[in-house]
Formats: structure tokens, sequence, C-alpha cells
């Protein structure tokens, strides 16, 4: 069966490391020491074309690699914004596919240590997965990005294009090589017709759940963190912090740009947060700017008596923990977020940090 959307092919490649060998042709992004000979204010602005609301066009080959040359056309919306100082951005996307019309959300963010930009893909459908990322990088006024896969069966080189970058229509291509990376075949264009500059949440879903509407929006945020954890310590750092939180799928999801002014140092990292209609959890992932090359593992859970509380198997040092969020005292401008540990699977818990939120807009 055809790959049929980004999310189908994009789960891929997962099950695709052996590929990585047919690809001798591909765009080099050597490894440095972090940080060095990076321009990370110049990076801070490769996204600046795409900030905006957009009107999408889509054009779609209907099979891929079959010699097809039947072509389906559909519409689509975008809303894009930076996050992490520029250094990480989120798109917020409609897909109207022939029959189905479906919700999607991309998280970029900027690696220093390889010059390279890493790129997943949620698909609303699935929303309890985060797929693995395609990196690669702008040069010449053109992004590209690479991922190995598998496509029916054998191994293929996926291939992402941005190009026309400060153009009237920017447009992404998606291609797939059999040969790795001698041939390609382009299968899907996306063209970008700007409606705003400035980037405004997509219209909410009739059945989104109204669980984290109170965080959407901006936050002065009060912390109080325990120094080490799970080790009898009893020393805390306070320090201040900013969120700003977007809906995203729909309200099925919501993404938060978190700035920590902790003791060591400025934390930058983004909080994304997504429903599962079927099992009425919530998955709530961090991308830390410090190390953006992953997310953490999730925790889930839900929402009880204006009370969320979302649970993790984690590891703290090398040794298996648990990990325990709550949401409580939740008004129309103010929440706590509190995080504890488990070192014996949850009979006993270490709270460890506690983050007080006041609204600012």
């Amino acid at each position: 069966m055809a790959v049929q959307t980004r999310r189908e092919f994009l789960a891929l490649l997962a099950s695709a490391g052996a590929a990585a060998a047919l690809w001798p042709q591909r765009k080099a992004w050597p490894a440095a020491a972090a940080g060095a000979g990076r321009d990370l204010a110049a990076r801070a602005h490769d996204w600046d074309w795409l900030v905006g609301t957009w009107d999408v066009h889509h054009r779609r080959l209907k099979e891929r690699l079959a010699g097809d040359t039947r072509w389906e056309e559909f519409a689509g919306r975008s809303a894009f914004w930076q996050t992490l100082g520029g250094l990480g951005n989120i798109d917020d996307d409609i897909v109207e596919l022939p029959g189905e019309t479906y919700r999607g959300l991309t998280v970029r963010a900027y690696d220093p240590e390889t010059d390279r930009w890493a790129i997943w893909w949620v698909d609303g459908r699935e929303p309890r997965t985060i797929d693995v990322p395609v990196r690669g990088g702008f040069e010449h006024g053109v992004g590209t990005f690479f991922g190995d896969a598998t496509f029916k069966g054998r191994p293929i080189v996926m291939r992402f294009k941005w190009q026309d970058l400060n153009g009237k229509r920017p447009w992404w291509e998606q291609a797939f090589s059999a040969d790795g990376g001698k041939t390609w075949e382009v299968n899907w264009r996306n063209w970008f017709t700007r409606t705003s500059p400035k980037p405004s949440p997509l219209a909410a879903l009739a059945d989104a759940p109204k669980d984290f509407g109170f965080l959407v929006g901006s936050w002065k945020v009060s912390h109080r963190k325990l120094r080490h954890r799970l080790v009898g310590n009893n020393d805390w750092d306070e320090f201040d912090g900013t969120l700003v939180n977007w809906p995203v799928l729909g309200g099925h999801g919501n993404v938060g740009d978190n700035v920590m002014n902790a003791p060591s140092g400025t934390i930058r990292g983004i909080g994304l947060r997504t429903f599962d209609a079927k099992s009425k959890q919530w998955s709530s992932w961090w991308l830390d700017a410090r190390s953006p090359t992953e997310f953490t593992t999730p925790q889930r859970g839900a929402f009880a008596d204006g009370t969320g509380t979302l649970l993790a198997d984690d590891e703290l040092d090398g040794r298996p923990i648990k990990t325990r969020v709550v949401w409580s005292r939740i008004t129309a401008n103010s929440a706590r977020w509190e995080q504890a540990c488990s070192a014996d699977g949850g009979k006993t818990w270490e709270m460890n940090w506690v983050s007080d939120f006041v609204r600012t807009a």
C-alpha cells in the first residue's frame, strides 16, 4: 500500500536505520564541538520568512515509486511561530485531503553541535506518537533535510526541500529515492500564501477537550526546585521564568515556550501536550534546548475534579524511577505545577519541583 501522508511515511523511519548505508550522495552535515564556529544569532533567523498564518495549496502524487503521473490537489491552512529564542519553531496545520480533513503539528529545533535542524511531525490522528526527526539545514537560500526509511519493504531515502523562502509563495517539496540518492521522484509539494504576518491559532474543533484550555496565553512563573533528587537533599533553588502557550491540533494539543532563569543559567524548552480521544489521556513531552536532539519520555494521564495527574517510567543516574506531574489550583489567572519522583515503584514520592503560574496575557 502506498504511503498516503507525511505521518504514515515518517512512521517508517524508526525501522530503517540500515538504509543509511545506501545514502552515499547525501549532503554532509559534519559534527563539531558544541557551538564551535556557530553563529547562533544568524541561525535564530533561519525560519523568519515562515512566521505568520498561511493558506496552503497541496499537490500530491497518488502512487509513489510506481511510474505514476496522476496528481491530486487540495487545500490546507498553517500557522507558524518561533520558540527557543528563534532556535526552535512550531507550525500547526490543517490538511484537507480528498475525503478527509486532519490536523498535524511540526516541531523544529536547532542543534549547535551538529549545525543541523531537526524536524518532528505529530499527526493529530495518532497523538500518542512523535515521529523520528529528519535533519538538515539551509544553504544558498534552500533548506534541505534528509531521512532514511523503507517503502513497500525496501530501503529508500526521503528528502524535504524548502525553496523561494522570501518570495510571495514559498514552497515545500518531498521526494523519495530508491537508489541511494542517485535519482529522485518528487511526490508532494505545498505552496504557501501568507494571510497574516502575525500567527494566530487555527480554528478549534468542536470536540476539543477543555482540560488544558486554562493554559493558553502568557504567564509569569515562580519556580522552586530541589537541587538533588532522591538523595535526601533539602536544598532548594528559587527563580522566576515565563511561559507562552498556544493551542494546537484544533485544541487537542498545546505547545509551550518556556524560559527559566535558573541560578546555573537560563534554561529554555518546549513543552508539548496532546490528547488521545480513544484513551481519554494526555501525553506530555519536554524538549530541552540544552540537548535539542530528542524529546523526553512522555508522561501520560488525565484530569479529574479539576486536577491533572500524569505519570511516566523514567530514569535517574542510570536507575529506573517513576515521575509524577500534577496540575492543580487552576483558575482563570493562576495554576500550580508540581513534579515528584519515586524510587520504589510509586510507594513513596519526593517532591522536587513546584511552579506557580500567574497570567500576564
